[in-house]
């Protein structure tokens, strides 16, 4: 099979067997807080500290935040399906009844999650309908008390509180 025969929806079927977690990308804009859910999320280098994401084509939080050039990556919690679909939405104040702090760069730190990152752009490339982000790293904290919210085939999972290979 040539790769312009592969299907969207084929691609999206196969793909969609990767489990992964969720993130929601914020920064504060002279307008006030932005952000955007994020599925395709990972650690990039230990030496620079470098993470990636890959927002789509489509974005149009996405512009706002390159323009600011600082950021932060929310890692989600188990119960935050509800604050991953309120930020997947477009056009409706994300914020409304989001509780955050600020990080050092004043990007928004949504309560509750697993672990964040405060970044800053540090380059972009094509991805197809998507851009790959990356970022360094210049402050993070993980909460090991809390689980993250997991998406697999399409919907969202919770994280197996018994793990065959006891993790640190």
């Amino acid at each position: 099979m040539k790769l312009s025969e592969i299907a969207p929806g084929q691609m999206k079927d196969v793909l969609g067997h990767f489990c992964s977690g969720i993130t929601v990308i914020t920064a504060m804009s002279p307008d006030g807080p932005v952000g955007f859910t994020c599925q395709s999320f990972s650690s990039l280098s230990l030496d620079p500290p470098l993470v990636t994401f890959s927002p789509a084509r489509s974005s149009t939080t996405w512009p706002k935040i390159r323009e600011i050039g600082s950021f932060v990556v929310n890692v989600l919690a188990e119960d935050h399906d509800q604050l991953s679909n309120g930020f997947a939405k477009s056009g409706a104040d994300k914020f409304a009844g989001v509780d955050w702090t600020e990080s050092i760069s004043g990007a928004p730190v949504l309560d509750g999650v697993v672990a964040w990152a405060d970044c800053s752009l540090w380059a972009e490339y094509d991805g197809g309908d998507h851009t790959i982000v990356a970022a360094s790293v210049s402050d993070l904290r993980a909460y090991r008390e809390r689980s993250p919210l997991l998406y697999y085939r399409g919907a969202y999972h919770l994280i197996d509180r018994h793990p065959r290979h006891p993790g640190r």
